[in-house]
């Protein structure tokens, strides 16, 4: 019995250690977010200030893992058995749930997460044991009698008994509390520190630099290693009473030193005070991350293995009746557990690609300018934004029209030629990254102090969100599409709560009924789910790298090249997904229309990034080029409708098939294969053309064209006689002449295409 607990001992771990690399690449957003979206340093050194900060934060992070072991349970109301059952459900549950939200590149609250996971596993297994029969609920009650847990041996218990509801709801509480709080701070800081630098603050920081460093370094300082120690077991006693004694004289020196210290350090050597501000933050955040929520990977683990000493320490016990009162008390984590568990969190934070994808959506979100936006504006989103234009007008017009220029006048972006069509140019600048830092490190070492695992990914967030509505980040071009993210990745974390609840819930039960079997079941099914997830994720990158190359790869030199090779690699597209079609509904292939729909989505989006970014291409061109570009712009238009066209074609085919309706007559599909081969001699011509430059067969292809058009008029006509005759039904009368026109569309916007190209190629040739 020993040897099995043992191994479930050594799952949880391994279990911990994917939890870690999932978890991570979560969370790195918290504290890699205003580092890599300001651009203070290459990459490979802000991740080397990163994992110093993280290792350093796993040390100071011992007293935080009392919470999974009686945080949101009372250890002494279940048996050894079944407290290791609710810890491998909660390990489980956590993998599962976070390796999905990363895959989709979705921040998600990895406390919120183990919280809810913990409520919900424990919840299962408390209702398990007030569901048991009579005779094993008395043997309980005289059990918790005997123990003194209970005054009362015919006492009715209930699942609070079980659930330490005031801990958890404190913590619960604290969770939303930080949303609103760190939102409103970070708005209320960067408004005034954008008042006090502006956006030209390289001028300011000369003479107030040290003044703002000071109080940003004394801010982490006194966060970070005054209420830090704490948590730390490594630090003696006495050190931490002294520490607390003389709080207050070691503020003062501190502001003082650090204040002269960087204004010296600016005037002599020129040192930028931002940038030191943003690199010490981001070590400072990255170690409040690891001291916070690092009991959200391992707490867990270390839990089940101070349960399983305590089962070896007892000499014969039985593990179904062996009580675990003694997780009540306070137990210390082991510093090497600690410092493993930090490396493992710096080789993620260095490889993981998931991690970068999460990162993007939050600097997407926060960044200065407008662009491409990955969330559709909600109808919620709309409504504020219009509220917000309407309130601020009213406020405008209350406040003096001299001190409301003064303060614009703050708020005035520097126009920088040489960053406009950088692909890689700064989200946002280092007055921003550092407020972003400062107050992050800030709240979540205060939340570590009082032992509340504050959601890192919730305050983080919402201090970047804050700090981005004061920084006018959210003009009119960008305000719908930002709030709209907003509120999905708000939406994420409610959501994230519920699911953890209800799958641990679930899985508890599966465990204790199904077994090691059901255990073994679900280790396998969590390694296939990462298995695809990671697939999954790196197509999807890939896919993204392919579309950005596409347009921020494009140069004068190369455009007609670039321009000529999409447009054929999409007719190639367009034409084989048209037989497709025509095959699959000749055949009644639903697997083949679902296959050629999703192909002609992926289709459809890579060529509205292609349309959506068309600016860029053009500022990337000469100024003598506006005739050519005017044609350019032509042709990703007739490109967008001819995509139109094949997803009207294929999109009805594949509603026609799924529900069942009546084939098209195999008269109907000999007419659709006709009309077939000459859209495939058309498209090879047009492409002919493109490759070559050379657009010396236009007759050849405009009678193509006419032919193909003429036996579409022929099959119109066909179709009518049908209908007249009661040949056909309605369903397929609609289908048919939709996939007519649908076809005409094609064959008429594929010839403008192919004069567009045309001019284009022409008057670039001559500039």
């Amino acid at each position: 019995m020993e040897n099995l607990y043992l191994v479930i001992v050594g799952v949880l771990f391994i279990l911990a250690i994917s939890d870690l690399v999932v978890g991570v690449s979560n969370d790195a957003v918290n504290f890699l977010n205003s580092a890599i979206g300001s651009k203070v340093a290459s990459f490979k050194i802000i991740i080397l200030v990163a994992a110093l900060g993280v290792l350093v934060g796993a040390v100071f992070s011992s007293g935080m893992m009392e919470v999974a072991r009686k945080g949101i349970f009372h250890p002494e109301m279940f048996y050894f058995s079944e407290i290791m059952l609710i810890f491998l459900a909660v390990m489980t549950t956590d993998i599962i749930m976070l390796d999905t939200f990363n895959t989709f590149g979705l921040p998600t609250s990895t406390t919120v997460s183990i919280v809810f996971e913990l409520l919900g596993a424990a919840v299962g297994m408390a209702s398990i044991k007030l569901m048991a029969s009579p005779e094993s609920m008395a043997a309980f009650k005289e059990f918790l009698f005997e123990h003194h847990i209970i005054q009362n041996i015919n006492e009715t218990l209930t699942l609070g008994d079980f659930i330490n509801t005031g801990k958890a709801l404190a913590i619960i509480s604290g969770i939303l509390f930080s949303v609103a709080v760190a939102f409103i701070v970070g708005a209320f800081v960067q408004y005034i520190a954008r008042i006090i630098f502006s956006f030209n603050y390289k001028k300011r920081m000369k003479w107030f630099g040290g003044l703002w460093g000071g109080i940003a370094f004394t801010a982490i300082t006194y966060f970070m290693i005054i209420k830090g120690v704490k948590g730390a077991s490594v630090i003696p006693d006495d050190v931490k009473t002294w520490i607390e004694t003389h709080t207050f004289l070691l503020m003062v020196y501190s502001f003082v030193f650090w204040t002269l210290f960087l204004q010296l350090l600016n005037w002599v050597f020129k040192i930028n005070i931002l940038k030191a501000i943003v690199l010490v933050g981001t070590f400072s955040l990255a170690m409040a991350f690891a001291g916070n929520d690092l009991v959200n990977f391992i707490g867990v683990p270390i839990a089940g293995y101070n349960a399983f000493e305590i089962f070896i320490k007892t000499p014969n016990a039985d593990p179904n009746t062996l009580s675990m009162i003694a997780m009540g008390g306070k137990v210390a984590t082991p510093t090497l557990f600690l410092l493993l568990a930090g490396l493992v969190m710096v080789l993620t934070l260095a490889f993981s690609r998931k991690a970068r994808s999460v990162i993007k959506t939050s600097v997407d979100l926060s960044r200065q300018d407008s662009g491409d936006e990955r969330f559709k504006a909600s109808t919620l989103s709309k409504v504020l934004v219009r509220s917000s234009i309407n309130m601020s007008k009213g406020i405008s017009k209350m406040v003096p029209s001299r001190i409301a220029a003064a303060i614009n006048r703050q708020f005035e972006m520097l126009e920088n030629e040489t960053e406009k069509n950088d692909p890689d140019v700064p989200a946002f600048d280092l007055i921003r990254a550092s407020v972003n830092l400062v107050l992050s490190s800030v709240l979540i070492a205060l939340g570590t102090s009082l032992t509340l695992p504050l959601s890192t990914t919730y305050v983080t967030f919402m201090v970047a969100m804050g700090s981005s509505l004061s920084d006018k980040a959210w003009d009119r071009e960008s305000a719908v599409y930002r709030i709209s993210g907003v509120f999905s990745v708000i939406g994420g974390w409610f959501l994230t709560a519920f699911t953890a609840f209800t799958i641990s819930f679930i899985i508890i039960y599966a465990y204790y009924y199904g077994g090691m079997i059901t255990i073994a079941v679900f280790l396998i099914l969590i390694v296939l789910l990462m298995y695809r997830s990671h697939r999954f994720h790196k197509k999807r990158e890939d896919e993204r790298v392919v579309e950005s190359e596409v347009v921020y790869g494009i140069t004068e030199e190369n455009l007609v090249e670039r321009s000529n090779s999409t447009l054929v690699a999409n007719l190639k597209k367009i034409v084989r997904e048209y037989n497709h079609v025509v095959h699959a509904l000749e055949t009644e292939d639903i697997r083949m229309l679902r296959k050629s729909v999703k192909t002609i989505d992926e289709m459809a989006s890579r060529t509205k990034y292609l349309k959506n970014h068309v600016n860029v291409i053009i500022d990337r061109l000469r100024e003598d080029s506006v005739d050519s570009s005017y044609y350019l712009v032509e042709v990703l238009d007739y490109m967008r409708e001819m995509v139109h066209s094949i997803s009207f074609f294929a999109n009805p085919s594949l509603e026609h098939v799924d529900n069942n309706h009546k084939p098209l007559l195999p008269g109907q599909i000999k007419e659709l294969k006709e009309v077939a081969s000459r859209v495939e001699k058309l498209t090879k011509l047009v492409m002919y053309s493109i490759l070559r430059a050379n657009f010396a067969n236009q007759t050849e292809v405009l009678d193509t064209q006419k032919e193909a058009l003429s036996i579409l008029d022929k099959n119109r006509r066909s179709q009518i006689k049908r209908i007249k005759n009661g040949t056909v039904g309605t369903r397929n009368s609609v289908l048919y002449l939709n996939l007519l026109t649908e076809s005409k569309n094609l064959l008429l916007q594929m010839v403008n295409l192919y004069k567009s190209q045309r001019d284009f190629i022409k008057l670039k040739n001559k500039v």
